[in-house]
Formats: C-alpha cells, sequence, structure tokens
C-alpha cells in the first residue's frame, strides 16, 4: 500500500464517536504496532488525530474539512428548512443520505426528544439494500449499479432484512413507479421508515426519510409528506 492508503486505512479503522488504543488500531487494520504508533503520532500533530488519555480518536480537522465537502455543505444548506418543516409536521425522525459506492450514508439527521434506536448517525453508514434511503437512491441509479449491488450478498441487520437480491429488485420498481420507498424494521427491530429520492434531471443527487417506531407507523400517511418534501428540495436545489 501507499503511504496515503495506509493514513486512509488507519481513519477508517475508528468507529463514529469512539476511541481506541494503539493495539485496537494496529488489530484492525492488519498494520504492525511501530508503523500505527508513527503514523498516530504523525497525525497527532496536525490534528487529524487527537489524543484521549493513552487512547485516541478522530480530530476536530477531519471534522472542519468535512464541513467545507461541497455536496455536504450546499446541500445540508438547502436541505435544512425543508427537514425541519417534516420534522415538524411528522414529530418523528429525519434524515438526508447520499449515496457513496453500495452505502448510503447520513449527512444530516433531526431526532425526536425521545430518539429511537436507530443505527444511523451523521457520518455514519449503512448498505443501500436495507434502508429506506438507501432504496430510495438505488431504485433511481443506472442498471449496472444496481446489479453490482444485487450481485453482493446483501448484509443482514434485523431478522427482517431482506437478503434476496430477486425481492429487492421487485421492490425498486415499484420505487421507481411512487417515488416512495417504504422499510420495515430492516435497519433497526422496532424502527420503519419511509423515504423519497431527490431527483436532479433525473439523477438522484439524495434521499429523504422519516423514521417511525414499528408501533406507529402509517406509510400511507407519510408518504404524501415526504414526497412532497423531496420534490420541493430538488426545485430549491
Amino acid at each position: 500500500m501507499s503511504l496515503l492508503e495506509r493514513y486512509t486505512l488507519i481513519l477508517d479503522a475508528f468507529p463514529p464517536g469512539d476511541a481506541l488504543g494503539l493495539a485496537q488500531v494496529a488489530t484492525r487494520t492488519g498494520l504492525p504496532n511501530s508503523t500505527v504508533h508513527r503514523m498516530l503520532v504523525d497525525m497527532v500533530a496536525v490534528n487529524w488525530i487527537q489524543r484521549a488519555g493513552r487512547r485516541f480518536e478522530l480530530g476536530m480537522r477531519l471534522f472542519e474539512l468535512g464541513e467545507r465537502v461541497p455536496v455536504n455543505y450546499r446541500l445540508r444548506t438547502a436541505a435544512m428548512p425543508y427537514m425541519h418543516d417534516l420534522h415538524a409536521v411528522t414529530g418523528y425522525t429525519v434524515h438526508l443520505g447520499v449515496r457513496d459506492e453500495h452505502d448510503i450514508v447520513y449527512i444530516e439527521k433531526l431526532q425526536v426528544r425521545t430518539p429511537m434506536p436507530l443505527p444511523s448517525q451523521i457520518g455514519g453508514r449503512l448498505p443501500l439494500t436495507c434502508t429506506g434511503v438507501g432504496k430510495a437512491l438505488l431504485a433511481f441509479e443506472g442498471n449496472e449499479l444496481r446489479e453490482a449491488v444485487l450481485a453482493r450478498p446483501l448484509r443482514r441487520y434485523t431478522d427482517r432484512s431482506i437478503v434476496d437480491a430477486d425481492v429487492v429488485r421487485s421492490q425498486l420498481i415499484d420505487i421507481r413507479k411512487t417515488g416512495i420507498a417504504i422499510e420495515r424494521e430492516e435497519a433497526a427491530d422496532g424502527g420503519c421508515c419511509v423515504a423519497s429520492p431527490i431527483l436532479i434531471d433525473g439523477k438522484p443527487i439524495a434521499a429523504i426519510s422519516v423514521s417511525v417506531p414499528t408501533l406507529q407507523f402509517r406509510p400511507e400517511l407519510l408518504a404524501p409528506a415526504v414526497r412532497t418534501t423531496a420534490l420541493a428540495l430538488a426545485r430549491a436545489l
């Protein structure tokens, strides 16, 4: 690996919001302890990594740089008023996500006062195939990408995660017809969501969703609000 690839490998080893010891980083990356230590010290010097006692965590400099990413900054700035309106109307958690390779990456999240036990978090990623926002985006991607995603083993997060590619294909056809993706406890037990893609010239640039506790889930009531918000945000962009 190149030096840059090794730095990237180390950064990718850190879970969201958590610190790791030297040995943990070495185990997760497969790099020698001495190499990991030397590179961590280099990254501490430029604030990519910061020390937390005898452990290390991602540094504030990475957060500052991440906030400058064009898709992050422009999309979030435009989306926030619409997300707040959707949050106020529904009273539930609202997500905004973009695709990165075969995953969905959450770039904004508005939670309710009593948050649901959802695996999503800003900057975190989940598979396209077991999330509402992921399916909403995947449905409008090109056939080559859809088949590349479905050709891989589909990851299971709950007992209701769909791991049959043909079932997902059928769902994607329905999503293209309606503009609405519905996910029922596929990413987390007890949580369902309704999502809709944000399309610019027919291409999906992001997706927005509302997540609801299963016992309160009424997709027929939520879908119009989510779809209207996605269309309004697309026009604004």
